[in-house]
């Protein structure tokens, strides 16, 4: 595992893992000249986004290119074509580096830092470059977080195997929470095995939060240091954030993803006797094959992270189906609504927290950035703190351009609702350039 600073010719790649996928972003820096720490710049330019999907069933490769400066021949964009050579997270990232260098020409050498999205970082604060420890450290915290840091580190595996040139950094989703007050972060039980244990609310999303934070605020035109949100990622897996003065005063989810909202596979925050009078081999090792992942987790741990959330109440892990279906289907229409409920229980409390002093009510992630009809139901049951929504707005938003998008009633007095259309890869993208332990 290498540790050393490179030239500021160098190409970054940022790696996102999911428990089923990977996405790929290939960028430039837009400068030679070390940047400067400036919320309103983007040190880093786009050049090849590309995604493997359904990597535990029927593999589906994706590939665009966006900057062709550095490609040295015209390459037609790929979308959901069969890869039948991957067959896990690791073989999906020698068949993006092989399809990278065969079509276009770019050199794998020329990739001098891979950042890996890392869900569960525990203790670390910073990224940080992998080491023989740190692997080892993620590694362990593997079993708070089962569906992602177990397959970012066979992606981890995979880089330094083929990129052994270029610097490994892990970006962890738990960082942005580290400002959370103890008060907040701490659970009702005895501090002292807490404390040894390592068991306190951490959060997550923090990369998708900490981009949405510099694009809301620069959309607002408000120092990030003096912005308050409330916002929402809401994907697959998701959850709510009160951002105070540019750091989060709170989160939905805590000491694991599993907590918070329910998600389409998760359960979200229940009585935690629950699990054991729903199935009594709750505390023992599953051996389900289909988790995808080199770590053992428990029966309830397996049921409550794969085998619940919408897709356990309606058969399906597509939101924008049980969306469609909720008129015609009670399965569908009890999901959605107990969605939003949800969710309302964080906006509110969330807002309580703030002090009434929020800037703006914020929706991302795949559902938040396109599920029009759940922006509706949630906006309006929060008319009563001073949001509102212009359904014309809302219902144009895939047709706007922009990070950001405006769907509330912006008038003297009313509170702003948005769109933040959010980019893990290029948070950590820019946080790279930005850091000078990297580069020469």
């Amino acid at each position: 595992m290498q540790d050393r600073r490179s030239p500021r010719i160098g190409l970054i790649l940022s790696l996102n893992s999911g428990s089923s996928s990977l996405k790929i972003s290939l960028y430039r820096l837009s400068s030679a000249q070390p940047p400067v720490e400036d919320h309103q710049l983007n040190p880093v330019s786009l050049i090849i986004t590309s995604s493997i999907s359904s990597i535990s069933s029927t593999p589906a490769f994706s590939f665009s290119v966006v900057d062709t400066s550095l490609v040295s021949s015209t390459v037609r964009d790929v979308n959901n074509e069969p890869a039948s050579d991957v067959h896990d997270h690791s073989t999906a990232f020698a068949h993006f580096l092989n399809y990278l260098e065969k079509e276009t020409g770019v050199d794998r050498q020329r990739i001098t830092q891979a950042c890996h999205r890392i869900v569960h970082g525990g203790d670390y604060y910073k990224p940080e470059i992998l080491t023989e420890e740190s692997y080892h450290y993620i590694e362990r915290l593997s079993d708070l977080a089962p569906l992602h840091n177990g397959t970012a580190l066979s992606v981890i595996e995979a880089c330094i195997t083929h990129l052994p040139r270029a610097n490994s950094i892990a970006y962890f989703d738990t960082t942005f929470h580290r400002a959370i007050p103890a008060h907040i972060a701490s659970c009702a039980i005895d501090q002292e095995v807490a404390n040894k244990k390592g068991l306190k609310k951490y959060g997550f999303h923090g990369l998708s939060y900490g981009y949405i934070l510099r694009a809301v605020s620069r959309y607002l035109e408000k120092n990030p240091s003096e912005t308050n949100l409330i916002v929402m990622h809401l994907g697959s897996g998701a959850s709510v954030c009160a951002i105070q003065n540019g750091q989060s005063l709170d989160t939905s989810m805590g000491l694991t993803p599993v907590s918070g909202l329910p998600g389409a596979t998760r359960s979200g925050a229940l009585d935690a006797t629950l699990i054991f009078h729903y199935t009594h081999r709750a505390g023992r090792i599953s051996h389900d094959k289909s988790l995808a992942t080199p770590v053992g987790v428990t029966e309830a741990e397996n049921i409550l992270n794969t085998k619940s959330g919408w897709s356990a109440m309606t058969g399906t892990t597509d939101f924008g189906v049980v969306t469609s279906q909720r008129s015609t289907d009670s399965k569908s229409a009890l999901a959605f609504d107990l969605f939003v409920d949800r969710i309302l229980d964080y906006v509110g409390a969330y807002y309580v927290k703030l002090g009434a002093r929020v800037d703006a009510l914020v929706f991302s992630g795949g559902i938040g950035e396109c599920g029009a009809e759940l922006r509706e139901a949630v906006v309006e049951r929060c008319a009563c703190i001073g949001f509102v929504l212009d359904r014309a707005k809302n219902n144009s938003v895939d047709g706007v351009e922009g990070k950001v998008v405006e769907i509330g009633v912006k008038e003297k007095g009313e509170k702003r609702v948005l769109v933040c259309r959010t980019d893990e890869q290029l948070e950590m993208a820019r946080q790279c350039a930005l850091n000078p332990e990297f580069w020469e």
